[in-house]
């Protein structure tokens, strides 16, 4: 994973709703939670995208924008996004691209894994989460991160 207190490499990604996300342009407006995983509708991943919703409101108060990414096409991310009601964007990585790039790929750069970045307004990361198992452990570090980055700011 990368690491804590790096500069966070820049990206562009399109994300279902038919926008295009690029990490410069969010510099100095928001941070990021930029969240990989290995595939939508299936349990682990599906708790997750849940706990990030059931935390949306938390993430944007703390003046964040929250971006799942996954190998699935936009088209499985659009049915994705809309059953399970999803307060955020989900972007596209079908050759892992993105993911190798932030070091969130397995079995040899086949795979992605679950890793979870929250990255400041200053395009720094101040989390890197990897946790297969314990999956709501992400969202509850992103909030505690986000809260300490807020109360910093103040």
């Amino acid at each position: 994973m990368l690491r804590i207190g790096q500069q966070a490499p820049d990206f562009e990604v399109v994300l279902h709703t038919g926008e295009t996300f690029r990490l410069s342009e969010e510099r100095g407006r928001r941070q990021l939670v930029l969240y990989f995983y290995p595939k939508d509708f299936t349990f682990g991943c599906t708790k997750e995208a849940c706990a990030f919703t059931r935390h949306f409101d938390d993430i944007k108060r703390l003046n964040a924008v929250v971006i799942g990414i996954s190998p699935d096409s936009l088209e499985i991310h659009k049915k994705f996004a809309a059953q399970y009601q999803l307060p955020f964007s989900l972007g596209s990585d079908p050759h892992l691209e993105l993911a190798g790039t932030y070091d969130a790929v397995r079995l040899n750069g086949k795979a992605m894994r679950r890793v979870t970045y929250v990255i400041d307004k200053g395009g720094v990361i101040r989390l890197a989460a990897h946790h297969e198992f314990f999956i709501n452990n992400h969202s509850r570090e992103t909030i505690t991160i986000l809260e300490s980055l807020n109360e910093a700011s103040l």
